[in-house]
Formats: structure tokens, sequence, C-alpha cells
């Protein structure tokens, strides 16, 4: 997440957006394959640098683009090496793989990277008895670990989602919002010979004299789980004068579906949108935009979802269709303007929203301090004085937050 903050080019290692997939091998080779992603945010960085961590032994290393789907080029480096490239604190006992980016880091913009590994590290993968055990403690704050083919589950310290893969192997994913690592420990055992469930639904007709009950919920056979810990989009909300009912914002997200030329942003009833713009992060170049309301949005044909009345109103950001095995990273910034969720009352500054995305954050405005908050949030000072309040959402609903501030 990129605030706009000017970073010296030779500062070459702040990412973001990190999100770190583990997948088990065969429980003799004490190795697991990763699947890194991670976004570099330095303004006209030239180089990634990863460290290997201690103890961990790398092999089948490739890096990836995921704009272009291309690989790229990198090198495994001593940390004296990192140094003299650009990572001037590296820790020269340490070693790293050095990527080249495929265009330096944009200054409106950032370079995301794919990084595929497999470890060796009998520390951290073991036997123990007839279980295998995955104790690792974990810096990053999404993460996923997949158990090896005919396992399963029976212990995990740490609140994840337990997931089912398309081949049948499981899968545990959570987000960590605490400020140090998660010392994730968990533990699986062989299923001995039992059957892997079946995916095939349950085709058995109801006897006739029992018909189908109204539903209000999906049939359970239906119900599908998505992990959240992957879903990568976010958004900030700075709050202006709460005189205004106003608040700016940016929302980034990924699109990697083939063929998608456009992202819609429906704006909410009550609320008007204005000085939309949007850019391509992966470049840093603009992208077209365009606000549409009531007829206009059926004369364009444009599916909102829901029937267009007077008031509908949606913005349409047009990009280049994504091809297939490429993905772009887009960020929407917008001005709202909603009086029943952003107001001064009695002095206070008032505010409610429904965050549907796992990451939210929103800043007070200057001159404010934060006296209530409904729901759990960390807080940090931005350098000009304002707080910021980051909201990080592990479960698969919504978060309905309620914040309230006075003028110092």
């Amino acid at each position: 997440m990129v605030l706009g903050a000017s970073v010296s080019a030779s500062a070459q290692n702040s990412s973001a957006d990190e999100y770190t997939r583990y997948e088990l091998l065969a429980p003799d080779t004490a190795s697991f394959k990763i699947i890194y992603d991670v976004t570099a945010i330095t303004p006209g960085a030239k180089f990634y640098f990863n460290p290997i961590r201690r103890g961990s032994v790398a092999s089948d290393e490739s890096v990836i683009d995921p704009m272009t789907g291309r690989p790229l080029e990198f090198k495994e480096v001593s940390g004296e090496e990192a140094r003299k490239s650009g990572l001037p604190r590296a820790d020269v006992d340490g070693r790293y793989i050095r990527v080249t980016l495929a265009r330096p880091v944009p200054e409106a913009g950032e370079a995301r990277i794919r990084i595929i590994k497999t470890y060796k590290d009998p520390k951290s993968y073991f036997r123990d008895g007839d279980a295998i055990v995955f104790d690792r403690p974990l810096g990053i704050r999404r993460n996923a670990v997949v158990l090896p083919a005919g396992y399963e589950l029976i212990s995990c310290n740490v609140p994840s989602q337990v997931i089912s893969e398309p081949d049948g192997r499981i899968a545990v994913s959570f987000m960590n919002a605490n400020p140090g690592q998660a010392a994730l420990v968990l533990r699986a055992k062989p299923l001995a010979g039992r059957a892997q469930p079946s995916a095939a639904p349950n085709t058995a007709a109801r006897p006739p004299t029992q018909p189908e009950p109204p539903r209000t919920e999906p049939a359970m056979e239906r119900v599908r789980i998505a992990e959240r810990a992957i879903q990568d989009r976010e958004i900030v909300y700075f709050l202006l004068d709460p005189r205004t009912s106003a608040f700016s914002l940016y929302h980034d997200y990924t699109e990697q579906r083939e063929g998608v030329d456009r992202y819609l942003n429906i704006v909410r009833r009550g609320s008007t949108v204005s000085n939309p713009s949007a850019r391509l992060l992966d470049t840093g170049e603009p992208l077209e935009t365009e606000t549409l309301k009531g007829d206009a949005i059926a004369k364009a044909g444009i599916d909102i979802g829901e029937p267009v009345q007077a008031d509908s109103e949606v913005v349409v950001v047009r990009f280049a269709a994504v091809r297939a095995g490429q993905s772009l990273r887009i960020r929407i910034e917008e001005t709202y303007t909603d009086p029943a969720r952003y107001a001064l009352i009695n002095g206070e500054l008032m505010w409610r929203r429904s965050f549907g995305r796992s990451r939210n954050d929103m800043v007070l405005p200057d001159g404010w301090y934060l006296t209530a908050s409904s729901m759990p949030a960390t807080l940090s000072q931005m350098p000009d004085g304002r707080i910021r309040l980051s909201f990080v959402n592990a479960r698969p609903d919504s978060l309905d937050v309620f914040v309230k501030a006075r003028p110092r």
C-alpha cells in the first residue's frame, strides 16, 4: 500500500502487499515450495532483494513479472554483493535473491514480483512420530500453508481458514494483524488409506411428499470458501473537513481475468462522486475514466448488477484488455460526499462505513484526535501529524465501522 511518500532510490527494498504460500512436499525431504508475491514501492528502484532465511537451502528458484507473465532476471548474491548493488543495510553474512525489475518502479506506481523457490529446512518441517510438523515463525502478514496429499490437519495454533484445494490437499490460510511474527505450528497425520471425500454433489431425490422448503441461504453443498488472505484489494480513506461530509479515497485492485477491459465502481446510494481518476500502477500511466448516471448507464449497455434508477451512478475505468497469463494492478482515486455516513454532529466528527475488503485504512483530518472506534484497529501517526487507523478483517464477512473524533 503506497501513500506517495518519496523514498531515496538507494533504499531499494521498500515493499508492500506481501503474500506467501507454502506447499509442503514429501515429509522425508524436509522441503517446501514457496510462492512469494511482493510489491516493490521505492520510486526509481531497479532491483528487489529477497533474503534467504538462515538454516534454509534454496533451490528451483524462478521469478515472474505478474503484469506480463514473463520471467525476470535474478541472481543469488552474498550480503556484500547486495550492499554494492543497492541494499546498503544488507546483512553481510546473509544471502539474497537479487531480482532485476522489468521496469524501474515508477514515481506514481509500483512493481509486482512473484518469487518461486524450494526451501530445505529440517528445523521448520519434520516428522514427529507418525505426524508431520511445520513450525516456522512467519513475519509476512498474509500466508497459506498447503499439506502434502493424503494428510489431515490435526492442530494449528494460529486462527486460520481451512480450505480444500481442487486436488484434495488441505490448506490453512490466515492474516496476522499483530505487530510481531506469527509463531505458526501446525501438525498433520496421514489419512491411513481413508478415501478422499468426493466433490460430486448429492443428487439423491427428496421424497415427493416432502417438498423443498424455501431457502434464505445457499444449500450447504453449494457453499464455496474463498481464501481471505490472498485477496489483495485494499482501500484508504482520507477524511476531509467534516462540515463538507466529503472524503477522498484510493482503491487498489488486481485484474487478471482474460479479456476484461474495464472496471465498474458502483457509487453507493446516498453518495455522490467527484474528481475520479485512475492509473496503471505497474507503469504509472493514467487510465481513462468516465462517470455515468441514470439513463446514460443503460444507453452504454453497462450492467451494474441491479435495476438502473435515476440516481444510479457508476465510474467506468477503461484499460487494455487483459491477456492470458497476465494481470494489471490498478489504482482508482475519487472524492465522495456522503452526509448520511460522514458528518459533524455537536462538534464531533462521526463517520461510519461497511468494509467488505480484508484491508481498509482511514485517515482523520488534520488537527483531529480519535475518541472512538467501534472495531479494533492499529493506529499510527503520519509524518504530517494525522492519525491513521488500519482495519484488518480476516473473516469473510464485512466490518461495520463507526469512528468519532474531536478537534485538538
